[in-house]
């Protein structure tokens, strides 16, 4: 199965966005404190990888931040590399956050 064919779900009450296929869950797990996300880990299970679902989960937690007009802290590496890959995310960084990014 392809990335595009998976949904993530975002579960608030976890603090993460997930991805479940079977019994595995790839996630982007996050803390929120007023209009900051930090994002701590995206973990993705070893049966699950190779199928682009870390990223799918990186773009889900962006657009999340953007949409509800939060600052982002990348403090997964994840995160911090994707955004350093690509500069129209960069406007949501956190002052915070932008060291992880340079």
């Amino acid at each position: 199965m392809s990335a595009s064919s998976h949904t993530v779900q975002h579960q608030p009450e976890q603090s993460r966005f997930a991805i479940l296929i079977d019994t595995h869950v790839a996630r982007a797990e996050y803390t929120l404190a007023g209009d900051v996300i930090t994002f701590t880990h995206t973990i993705v299970p070893k049966a699950m990888q190779g199928q682009g679902l870390g990223i799918k989960l990186v773009k889900a937690g962006l657009r999340y931040a953007r949409e509800h007009h939060l600052k982002v802290i990348p403090q997964c590496a994840m995160f911090a590399g994707f955004m350093r890959k690509h500069p129209d995310t960069q406007d949501l960084l956190a002052e915070e956050g932008r060291a992880l990014v340079a």
